[in-house]
């Protein structure tokens, strides 16, 4: 049974994307617009938003998994709208299953590696700031956009805390231990260039706010440092705050929180890089686990 419909695709379409502005960022909306806009272009504009039409459409237009995944997914959150705008009576995603995509797990650094990243000479011109700045991201699982965008004020040196605006414009509180309080102390105290403008914590010798790109050359040279692989990355040392944390026996709600993701099933995969690190564990220290 087809679905009633009020109007074109175009205009459902636009209408839809009215609706996102105000809930969601500027690349989403574009990304979703993509999509819709290929559907569109696929039914030539008529309204035949009926299961058969989408599985003919993501068939030909889905590319790989990952494609056919992201494209259903906006197609599911336009026929949610429809539906509560009353513009169709029924989902016609609902028989359309997702295709399976093998999830790539992120990659970690083990005890001993991040020990030997972290607790090694100082490397380079700005060693204090350098180490300040690995030791944050380690300790508190941050972003290297969200370690850039740190201000000295967002602080709270009495509980060790910082407030971080992460993804969205979401803010979180974070904590970060013993470690990165006297590196970062360290470094305001000796190394530190007042910034030009604002409060930024991180900064160049100019005293302008550090890029996402320096923070990633500064992990790599500390990496190469210690003879870590050269695709080691300031998300390398995130996951590798979830994984320990994981491991050292904290709940999965709690690491949803301190990293900020808006969804539990993203936290999900860390459960399996800690399977994975047991599962190895017991392969090497059990005399039969070979």
């Amino acid at each position: 049974m087809a679905n009633r419909v009020s109007g074109p695709m175009d205009d459902q379409i636009q209408k839809f994307l009215d609706h996102l502005r105000a809930r969601r960022s500027g690349a989403t909306v574009r990304a979703y617009g993509a999509d819709l806009s290929q559907l569109a272009e696929f039914t030539a504009g008529a309204f035949d938003f009926d299961t058969e039409t989408l599985r003919k459409y993501l068939r030909k237009n889905g590319g790989s998994p990952r494609t056919r995944a992201r494209k259903l997914s906006t197609i599911r959150s336009f026929a949610k709208y429809l539906r509560s705008t009353q513009v169709i009576d029924r989902d016609p995603t609902e028989p359309l299953e997702a295709p399976f995509r093998r999830r790539n797990l992120p990659k970690s650094l083990n005890l001993p590696q991040a020990s030997n990243l972290l607790d090694q000479q100082d490397v380079g011109r700005t060693p204090k700031r350098d180490r300040a700045i690995l030791e944050l991201i380690y300790s508190a699982g941050l972003r290297s956009a969200e370690a850039v965008s740190i201000n000295k004020g967002d602080f709270e040196f009495h509980n060790n805390s910082i407030r971080i605006i992460g993804k969205g414009d979401k803010e979180r509180v974070v904590f970060f231990g013993g470690a990165a309080s006297t590196a970062i102390d360290d470094y305001v105290q000796s190394e530190r260039t007042a910034p030009l403008q604002g409060d930024a914590l991180f900064t160049n010798d100019k005293g302008l706010r550090l890029t996402t790109r320096t923070v990633q050359n500064i992990v790599k040279r500390w990496a190469l440092a210690v003879g870590l692989p050269p695709d080691t990355s300031p998300h390398t040392l995130r996951h590798t705050f979830a994984t320990h944390l994981l491991d050292g026996g904290a709940d999965l709600k709690t690491v949803q929180q301190l990293l900020g993701h808006s969804s539990l099933a993203t936290t999900q995969i860390y459960t399996h890089v800690s399977i994975e690190r047991l599962h190895e564990t017991v392969q090497n220290a059990h005399p039969k686990g070979k």
